[in-house]
């Protein structure tokens, strides 16, 4: 929908609910953060959005930073307000629906209004810091109103949106109250992207329907309301050289010395997720539990390490997580322990960054098995991460939307747990020549979608409209 013409040469301002300014090198940081920090790198421009401060009042005006490039304009929220924004419809209803977990819904229309406050109130203050040849790129569930809004606050620059969730299919969609007010939302960007194919689909197939109103033309846009948008695949990428050097570099560090002595020259797995429902954690240790079951020589000679740092602590749903995910590592290492082997080493913290790419590389295998999710970075990090003279193999699921171009990893269904030992088991007896072109495949694609590709080809659409 586009309103007005605008320059090449103007600023990208990024928006996400939460700004992760950089504390230091190396810091851990989420696939949407890189992300985002990977775009920005690159052209420069601001990004806006909450600080991760609540106050008592109202929302007031950003306070304005800058590091490098980038310039940071953040905002904090009203306490009362976040919880039902963010903890709330966000996190309650909208996770587990795009992740096609029902189940876990809690919907409450004081959460729905206050997610509609909050976008309110961060529309009215972006909408002060736009110039006239900005550009616009908001990401995430928690900002699908924030086009609509600033639209109503006299914005006419070019407003893209991104989901790095998946997007349900109409029928999981439906489920949710005013679902439609969120479809029609969605409209008023000018181009909204997707991770997939798949979810590109569910989104056309929501938006085309009688009660909303949306055409599909032939070349792909979307017609409704008497405007036009942009929908399309944007595969998100990272930093392909930058986490080889990372991980090269990371063999001098003390921490992945000592874990790669630990290991007594063991095979090392490794899983690195967010304390979440959606990564099937509990589900993952019970097939590696299946795998020492079917295949007794990995018994003592095959050590996992689960780093899974706690995510929106409070939360009921996270905390018993938590405490099933501890009981159950804990009951299979008394299980299978030997007197100088535990099958698995449990983290419920975060790495840094470099750290991380070290342990990765000593891996022999990554284990990403999602029961759904929108890319998976993670995937994408490990395999950059090996070394290609002797690389380890992915063992990846096929709901993760990394699935969709990493075919040459080793793919299983994360709810069967005989094929995710299987796949294990396949991984750790594949042959060095057959890893080396099957790496080699998935890091050509890797630097074909990487982070600059990503970016690059959003803002280009975003221009175009």
């Amino acid at each position: 929908m586009r309103r007005c013409d605008v320059s090449k040469s103007g600023r990208l301002i990024i928006v996400s609910n939460r700004v992760a300014k950089p504390k230091r090198r190396g810091a851990a940081a989420g696939g949407l953060a890189v992300g985002i920090l990977g775009a920005l790198k690159e052209s420069g421009g601001m990004w806006f959005g909450w600080s991760g401060k609540l106050t008592d009042r109202e929302t007031r005006d950003p306070k304005i930073s800058r590091s490098g490039n980038i310039e940071y304009a953040t905002v904090e929220l009203n306490e009362r307000d976040f919880e039902h924004y963010y903890n709330g419809f966000s996190n309650r209803v909208l996770w587990p629906v795009c992740h096609y977990l029902l189940s876990f819904m809690q919907y409450e229309s004081a959460d729905f209004d206050g997610y509609r406050r909050v976008n309110t109130a961060l529309a009215r203050k972006l909408a002060a810091l736009v110039k006239p040849d900005d550009v616009i790129w908001v990401h995430d569930y928690h900002l699908i109103p924030l086009a609509a809004e600033l639209r109503a606050a006299g914005i006419s620059n070019p407003i893209g949106f991104f989901l790095h969730v998946p997007f349900p299919s109409y029928e999981a969609l439906r489920a949710v109250p005013n679902h439609e007010y969120l479809l029609r939302s969605l409209c008023a960007y000018d181009v909204v992207g997707f991770h997939t194919e798949r979810d590109l689909a569910c989104f056309q197939q929501s938006v085309t329907q009688p009660d909303i109103g949306g055409s599909l033309l032939p070349g792909g846009d979307i017609e409704i309301g008497g405007g036009r948008l942009k929908a399309d695949v944007f595969p998100i990428g990272i930093d392909v050289d930058e986490l080889q050097d990372l991980s090269l570099a990371a063999q001098s560090l003390s921490r992945v010395k000592s874990l790669v002595r630990s290991l007594a020259g063991r095979d090392l797995m490794i899983g690195v997720d967010r304390l979440d429902y959606s990564k099937a954690l509990t589900q993952r240790l019970l097939s590696y539990e299946r795998l020492l079951e079917k295949y007794p020589n990995t018994q003592s000679n095959l050590t996992y390490l689960q780093i899974a740092p706690p995510t929106r602590s409070g939360v009921r749903a996270y905390e018993e997580i938590r405490a099933e995910l501890e009981q159950t590592s804990g009951r299979i290492n008394g299980r299978f322990a030997e007197a100088d082997w535990v099958p698995i080493r449990y983290l419920n913290k975060g790495v840094d960054r470099k750290r991380l790419m070290g342990y990765f590389r000593n891996s022999a295998i990554g284990l990403v098995t999602p029961i759904r999710d929108g890319m998976n970075l993670v995937a994408k990090e490990y395999l950059a991460a090996q070394d290609p003279e002797d690389p380890g193999v992915l063992v990846l699921s096929t709901l993760a939307g990394a699935a969709a171009e990493l075919s040459e990893a080793v793919l299983i269904n994360p709810y069967d747990r005989d094929a995710v030992a299987d796949g294990i088991g396949a991984a750790l007896n594949m042959p060095l020549e057959e890893r080396r072109e099957r790496h080699d495949v998935m890091l050509k694609t890797l630097r074909r979608n990487d982070i600059v590709a990503w970016r690059s080809r959003f803002v280009e659409a975003l221009h175009g409209r």
